[in-house]
């Protein structure tokens, strides 16, 4: 009896840890949906698309640094956050102030959406625009070659940074994860 009473306890408890670690996770994403949602309006970003970089660039945690002074929720260099303050013309910014998640996820989607436009003559323009979120303009122009110019699928193929290349693929995933929960009415942020 005390064998059994002890391992239904167990499993009580596991329940218990994973259906905390499920709301903690859901908690964490959605706690700063409306700086995200706005920041998606003002610039004409997929809400989706923004979140699943958020949650890949810092898991939603707004006091990540990164090793080459990228700041916060989406990771900002201090030159793409700047060129959002110039395009705003906020001439007292600093990039610390990327630390506040509204000013962060604006300046993101500000640059996100740039790097959208940027490709929007190929078939879909997001993997180039993540792969120039990710590793920069120059090493896109490297691997846009032949069909790979316009051609998305090709692109991701030739995409010469196996790092940059899973970047982009989880972030596609994780879009495409949060659309099929929206479906269900459960990532309604």
């Amino acid at each position: 009896m005390k064998r059994r009473l002890a391992i239904i306890s167990f499993f009580l408890l596991l329940l218990a840890g994973i259906a905390f670690s499920v709301w903690r996770a859901e908690w964490r994403e959605k706690r700063f949906s409306p700086q995200i949602r706005a920041a998606a309006d003002r610039y004409h970003v997929d809400f989706l698309l923004l979140q699943a970089v958020i949650w890949r660039e810092s898991g939603f945690d707004p006091t990540v640094r990164g090793r080459k002074g990228e700041i916060g929720l989406m990771q900002l260099q201090e030159v793409a956050a700047q060129e959002w303050a110039d395009e705003e013309r906020i001439t007292t910014f600093q990039h610390e102030q990327c630390s506040d998640p509204g000013t962060n996820t604006l300046a993101g989607a500000f640059y996100l959406s740039k790097l959208l436009k940027r490709y929007g003559k190929t078939d879909n323009p997001v993997p180039y625009a993540l792969a120039d979120y990710n590793a920069g303009r120059g090493n896109v122009l490297k691997w846009t070659g032949g069909a790979a110019a316009t051609n998305s699928e090709i692109f991701i193929r030739q995409i010469g940074f196996p790092g940059t290349q899973h970047y982009v693929e989880t972030v596609m995933r994780r879009r495409n994860f949060y659309k099929l929960l929206s479906r269900f009415g459960l990532n309604q942020l």
